[in-house]
């Protein structure tokens, strides 16, 4: 009887040694994909900052400064930029870049999404100032007769 006794534990040890073994493999497996995780929802909460100057998708992720820097210009104050000078810059940039004159597509693209980002700039600040005048006025219904 005593012998039978040892051969169990034995068996007993080695399934327990086994069980230790995947539920030590396990463990890790879950340390490392929980700090996966971690590291990509702090890689996210920094990339993707809702400050006034961030990256639009549109611009081909040109914040404000970048693309004023591109096409030499100041920043829109207020609202407000000289859309004539960054029309002219952008025309003279994009036509010197055009690949058939032995330019960059590169160059040209981001010369255009630098205009892109500084028009869609002034169109949210005319939006925006557009409904705060509304909201100051009152709400008056346009009714159709």
């Amino acid at each position: 009887m005593l012998k039978t006794k040892k051969k169990t534990n034995f068996f007993f040890k080695i399934q327990n040694s086994k069980k230790a073994q995947i539920l030590s493999r396990l463990k890790r497996t879950y340390r490392r994909l929980l700090s996966e995780a971690n590291a990509t929802r702090t890689h996210a909460a920094s990339s993707s900052s809702s400050s006034k100057d961030s990256a639009s998708p549109r611009t081909g992720g040109l914040t404000l400064a970048e693309a004023c820097r591109i096409l030499n210009v100041r920043p829109p104050q207020n609202g407000t930029a000289d859309m004539k000078v960054v029309w002219a810059r952008f025309a003279r940039l994009f036509d010197a870049n055009e690949p058939a004159n032995g330019g960059s597509f590169y160059l040209q693209s981001k010369v255009l999404r630098a205009r892109q980002r500084i028009e869609d700039e002034v169109r949210m600040a005319e939006e925006k100032a557009a409904r705060e005048e509304e909201l100051g006025r009152g709400w008056r219904p346009r009714l159709f007769r």
